[in-house]
C-alpha cells in the first residue's frame, strides 16, 4: 500500500527523499492516533527495524554503486 503511495507521491513531483519524509510523518501520526506516547512514537520512527516492511520504498542497494573509498576516513 505505501509503496503505491510513495510512487504516487513521486508522480506528483516529490523527490524520493520527500516521499520518504512524508511516509515517516504519516507513520508518526498513525502511532500517535493509535495511542502511543510522543516519546515512544519518536523512538519508533527512528528505529528502522520496527517499521512495517511495506511502509517505505525499497532501500537502495549499496552494491549498485560499487566500492566507496573515502580517504578522510583514514585519519
Amino acid at each position: 500500500m505505501a509503496r503505491k503511495a510513495s510512487k504516487a507521491l513521486e508522480d506528483q513531483g516529490y523527490s524520493k527523499l520527500e516521499a520518504h519524509c512524508i511516509a515517516l510523518n504519516e507513520y508518526y501520526k498513525a502511532l500517535r492516533k493509535a495511542g502511543f506516547s510522543e516519546g515512544l512514537s519518536l523512538f519508533m520512527i527512528t528505529d528502522v527495524p520496527s517499521y512495517p516492511r511495506w511502509i517505505l520504498p525499497d532501500p537502495i542497494d549499496p552494491e549498485k554503486f560499487g566500492d566507496y573509498e573515502d580517504d578522510e576516513d583514514d585519519y
